[in-house]
């Protein structure tokens, strides 16, 4: 199913975003970092819905889970639901930005920002 199957011209959206995830505000387990990686780790089954299979095709590649919001064109937090279902079924993995290495301190922050606003 494509999404435009899902628009109307004049009304937009036919299913609201929190029918996709049954009037669910969380998933099971930890929230997803907007900047957090998502890659598939295993086969999907046939009982998952086309937004999910749409997530699921887009994480065959690491994505941000920002990224995969704006390429599903849904709200973070319906697309953050739909990752934790994916996780559950041991579908996905998801890599934090902590987990892959250091932040950047503050103060290096501040001075990139206070150099941008020089510009």
């Amino acid at each position: 199913m494509s999404a435009n199957q899902w628009l109307d011209d004049d009304a937009g959206p036919i299913v609201r975003p929190y029918a996709l995830i049954r009037g669910r505000t969380r998933s099971s387990g930890d929230t997803f970092d907007l900047i957090a990686t998502v890659s598939t780790i295993g086969e999907p089954t046939s009982d998952l819905g086309p937004e999910a299979l749409q997530i699921y095709r887009a994480a065959r590649s690491p994505i941000s889970v920002a990224d995969l919001a704006v390429e599903l064109d849904l709200p973070v937090g319906v697309v953050r639901v739909m990752l934790g279902d994916l996780r559950d079924h041991d579908l996905i993995k998801v890599t934090s930005p902590s987990a892959a290495g250091s932040r950047p301190n503050e103060g290096i922050l501040k001075e990139v920002i206070n150099g941008l606003r020089a510009l």
